[in-house]
């Protein structure tokens, strides 16, 4: 069961063919709800995609309920256009009309800041793509998880916040899952993923790494470390990589919903593994 990544054949092998039987059996939208990802099917442009993504990943912590419910208040605000509508908003009025607002440690003001710093970028950049393609520096999942950094601090420093929970740091040590989703969503393509950037490439993301996913990666022996931090993502990713080097997050998705759904736990996944 704790067969090392580097021993696995790409594009082949047991485990290989049932990450693609789940892969084929999961990996639909009927499995998507409730989920902030079902935000992302309303828009038809990426510019307004990839903001809508942005937003609904950033607060996709918490009770399900609550996130989907605070998603849908803030993209209310912004209205069908959210990429146009955040670009021409100042910041007062979009401090104004997010008065109230509140999702666990993020309150009005400091979404109306964060809002603000997307809107500066995309007056700036174009789109939030050209932003993450201009922190890219080199190749290798490093570079993206710096690039990661680098788009996020540049964000945070446009809305005037010195840190924020809508989006941590990988410098600081953190996997940045929900930023590693919002990517997965807009880089990948199928069923589930909706896409939408064309410059950043489904081999080069890293896995988003939650609860779930670390049980899985430990499980799996890719990760040996014990807490689900940037370095952990680096080897979930390597280990994933090797069954799939042109899409490691491939399986995310399907993976994820052991532990999540009823009925489907990460111990019943782990012993499909046990060959």
């Amino acid at each position: 069961m704790n067969q090392s990544a580097s021993e696995v054949t790409p594009y082949s092998g047991s485990r290989y063919e049932l990450l693609e039987e789940l892969y084929r059996e999961f990996n639909r939208r009927e499995y998507v709800s409730p989920d902030p990802l079902e935000f992302l099917y309303n828009y038809d442009d990426a510019a307004d995609r990839e903001v809508a993504g942005l937003v609904a990943s950033s607060l996709a912590y918490g009770r399900v309920t609550s996130i989907l419910a605070s998603v849908r208040r803030v993209l209310d605000v912004l209205g069908e256009h959210p990429a146009a509508a955040v670009a021409g908003m100042d910041g007062a009025v979009l401090k104004s009309r997010l008065a109230g607002f509140k999702h666990r440690f993020n309150d009005g003001e400091e979404m109306s800041k964060y809002l603000y710093g997307i809107g500066s970028v995309l007056r700036e950049y174009g789109s939030l793509e050209r932003l993450f393609c201009s922190r890219m520096s080199g190749g290798g999942r490093e570079a993206t998880l710096k690039a990661m950094d680098g788009f996020a601090s540049e964000i945070l420093k446009r809305g005037g916040l010195r840190q924020s929970q809508l989006l941590p740091l990988a410098s600081k040590g953190s996997a940045c899952k929900r930023l590693a989703l919002f990517i997965r969503w807009m880089t990948r393509a199928d069923d589930v993923d909706p896409g939408g950037w064309r410059r950043v490439f489904p081999c080069d993301i890293i896995v988003p790494l939650d609860t779930h996913m670390f049980r899985i990666a430990t499980g799996l022996g890719f990760v040996r470390r014990s807490s689900a931090d940037g370095v952990s993502a680096l080897e979930t990713t390597r280990g994933f990589a090797a069954l799939r080097p042109d899409d490691p997050a491939r399986y995310d998705f399907t993976l994820t919903r052991f532990g999540i759904r009823t009925g489907m736990s990460v111990d019943e996944l782990l012993m499909k593994f046990d060959f």
